[in-house]
């Protein structure tokens, strides 16, 4: 356990110092966000800054799998889907790289990540008034979960248009789904690795957290999205009612990213597009204030979202009914909070 605690340590450090680095990079070499109509921001910013969560956290990834805390299978799936996502993304943070071969990286990494894990496993679901079926959902199953996976790394690019939300999802995410483990003797070791990941954006966040001196860069943001994609499946292999807590966690990045998707598909936008038309990004505007929206959500993830988690997760209540808990308020706040309307600029 000490060694695990100086890890931690280490991570924030390190973290926190290397991001340090990275801005006086991206200043150096002019790798700056100008603000436009579309933007969320006031002021000039570099970014690239999530590059440090990248290096730090699979660097600890190894560590863990050299102490015996993490199995080939999960440092295999999270190693390679991940670096192959960053690296595409810092690519495109220093240029451009065509919205098709993106896409078409980001369902090569998530295909490599899901094999390593061995797929999706046969999922149960329990709803009110029923009990759980198993369904195994054969190359159906495997196809929806790459396509889980794509649209996560991708949503999570697009909630990360605020100081620190991306950052204190990750953290406040990865810490519950850190707790729902350590509260399963029989699992606990899983909770170092989402730990970790926390600790390790904490780092970041120092340098993030409004009014932000970086921006995370979709190196970052694309990583997280992959990585937590990928634990949350890793999840389901233990018990369907993780992957469930999971999913019930994300939730605020999930109703506000597909639902504002939704509405451009209707309407005809270029879904590829910038846009600020979020439900997060209106609340932005509405109160003046990053900081107030980003810790909203945070207190949102912890207070309504956590209890809910662990409640399904350590089957208090039926999946069913805690996705329905979950999901039904944000759905009704991103539509008063006018997620996917057409903005005026």
């Amino acid at each position: 356990m000490l060694i695990v605690i100086g890890l931690f340590i280490v991570a924030l450090l390190l973290t926190g110092l290397l991001t340090g680095w990275l801005r006086r990079y991206a200043l150096a070499a002019s790798l700056i966000d100008i603000p436009n109509a579309r933007s969320s921001h006031q002021l000039p910013t570099p970014r690239g800054g999530g590059l440090a969560i990248v290096i730090v956290f699979l660097v600890g990834l190894l560590s863990l799998f050299a102490l015996d805390l993490l199995s080939s299978a999960t440092l295999c799936s999270l190693l390679g889907a991940g670096a192959i996502i960053a690296i595409t993304g810092f690519l495109d943070d220093h240029g451009h790289i065509a919205a098709r071969w993106r896409l078409l990286v980001h369902f090569s990494a998530a295909s490599w990540g899901l094999y390593c894990l061995g797929g999706l496993p046969p999922l149960s679901l329990a709803v009110p008034g029923f009990d759980g079926v198993a369904v195994e959902l054969g190359g159906l199953g495997q196809v929806l979960a790459v396509l889980y996976l794509v649209w996560l790394l991708n949503l999570y690019n697009f909630m990360d248009g605020i100081d620190g939300l991306a950052s204190i999802e990750a953290i406040t995410v990865s810490l519950s789904a850190g707790l729902l483990y350590a509260l399963q003797t029989e699992v606990s070791v899983l909770w170092i690795a989402p730990v970790l990941l926390a600790i390790t954006v904490s780092g970041f966040l120092v340098w993030n957290f409004p009014p932000a001196k970086i921006f995370m860069g979709d190196a970052g943001s694309g990583f997280l999205g992959i990585v937590l994609g990928l634990l949350s499946i890793q999840a389901a292999w233990l018990d369907s009612s993780f992957l469930w807590s999971w999913l019930i966690l994300l939730a605020v990045f999930i109703t506000d990213a597909t639902w504002t998707l939704f509405r451009r598909l209707l309407r005809g936008d270029k879904v590829y597009e910038a846009h600020c038309s979020h439900a997060y990004q209106y609340a932005a505007r509405c109160y003046g204030s990053h900081k107030k929206v980003s810790l909203a959500v945070a207190v949102i993830n912890v207070v309504w979202l956590l209890p809910l988690a662990l409640a399904v997760g350590l089957k208090q209540i039926n999946a069913g009914l805690g996705l329905l808990l979950a999901y039904l308020p944000l759905m009704v706040l991103v539509i008063v909070f006018r997620a996917g309307q057409k903005e005026v600029l």
